[in-house]
């Protein structure tokens, strides 16, 4: 019994030295990217949408914009470790089809030195409240750092950790407009490992643009609301992506009218519709294969209606691509795996450089 007391107390000792060791930046004394209607009164700090949006989006939209998914934030430091402590609003941190680390985690890129963005480390939570080095024997040097918050759970409080003594300089949200992405449950960032491999985000680093992931698990279905919500952002682009929770019905129906309603707040911002992606197994099931086939014929008629119009600044994204030709890109013939979302990053960025006039 006495070695066990000693060792309980050497334990504790070492925490709290690693502790005094460690200075503390709370995120929201700088600021998160993805994190829109920053001048509307929000529920919590975390919220994807401001608090006037309860009430007036479905209530399965309001509770999942609770979710912190598209969130990311920078700063810079030559810290040879760097810390992190965070509480989340659930304690569901995974889910069968989706780990926790994307699902309840963090996830940090530096860039390197030819200032491209690199993954450096991710997390494994397993609690709502956690505490962990994310990353330790950092090669010296002051470089630019960013962390991806948990897609499918809220953030409560985010604070970063560097070493006492180390410098320190948090980085504001950028001021470019963003990519707005409405969405399903894909663009939420199901089925991603880690928050920073779901497509939006890897759209965000390779094209230098901050990013508002507005997904909605099973519920992306071009909600006027959403569009009113949609238009107090001055966005670079929008990209609708809602086809999966849709059926063409529905596209018929709503398709038309959202893009007027967007159109008619931002004349000039490009507006991209996507087509949604084949279930990975459709090619052996007839019934999945014509669902897509209704939806992208509704979602075609509905574009060359627009266009007919005279509808300027309006792109177009075919779906049956967007995860390979070789069904490997999904978890569940629905939902990208890592591979699926880089597939689909890779299909959307040449799409999105074109709408914004970039090379």
């Amino acid at each position: 019994m006495k070695h066990i007391i000693i060792f309980l107390f050497v334990y504790a000792t070492d925490v709290a030295l690693a502790q005094d060791n460690v200075a503390w930046h709370d995120v929201t004394k700088w600021g998160v990217e993805g994190r829109a209607w920053e001048d509307q009164k929000r529920k919590r700090w975390f919220d994807r949408f401001p608090a006037k949006a309860e009430g007036r989006v479905t209530g399965a939209v309001w509770n999942l914009s609770r979710h912190s998914a598209g969130m990311m934030v920078r700063f810079k430091t030559d810290s040879t470790a760097i810390h992190a402590r965070w509480k989340l609003l659930s304690s569901r941190l995974g889910m069968p089809h989706m780990p926790p680390s994307g699902v309840s985690g963090l996830d940090l890129y530096a860039r390197d030195d030819t200032g491209k963005w690199r993954w450096a480390a991710a997390t494994r939570p397993n609690k709502q409240e956690m505490q962990a080095v994310l990353l330790t024997g950092i090669a010296p040097g002051m470089r630019e750092y960013a962390v991806y918050l948990p897609l499918y759970n809220g953030t409560e409080s985010l604070e970063i950790g560097v070493l006492t003594g180390a410098k320190f300089e948090s980085l504001a949200p950028r001021s470019a407009k963003p990519l707005v992405f409405y969405g399903t449950s894909i663009t939420h960032g199901a089925c991603a490992s880690r928050p920073g491999m779901a497509h939006p985000a890897i759209l965000g680093r390779r094209l230098e643009m901050p990013v508002i992931n507005i997904g909605f698990s099973g519920n992306g279905k071009m909600h006027k609301e959403v569009g009113d919500l949609m238009v107090d952002v001055d966005a670079a682009c929008y990209i609708i992506d809602c086809l999966p929770n849709m059926n063409a019905a529905m596209v018929t129906e709503r398709c038309v009218p959202l893009v007027n309603q967007l159109r008619k707040a931002r004349p000039d911002t490009p507006i991209v519709l996507v087509e949604d992606r084949r279930f990975a197994n459709s090619w052996l099931v007839p019934g999945r294969a014509k669902f897509h086939d209704d939806n992208h014929e509704a979602l075609q008629k509905a574009y060359e209606q627009l266009k007919s119009v005279g509808m300027k600044h309006l792109h177009y994204l075919s779906g049956d691509d967007l995860l390979g030709d070789d069904a490997e890109g999904t978890t569940d013939s629905s939902h990208p795996n890592d591979l699926g979302f880089v597939r689909q990053a890779d299909a959307f960025e040449p799409v999105l450089r074109r709408s914004l006039g970039l090379k």
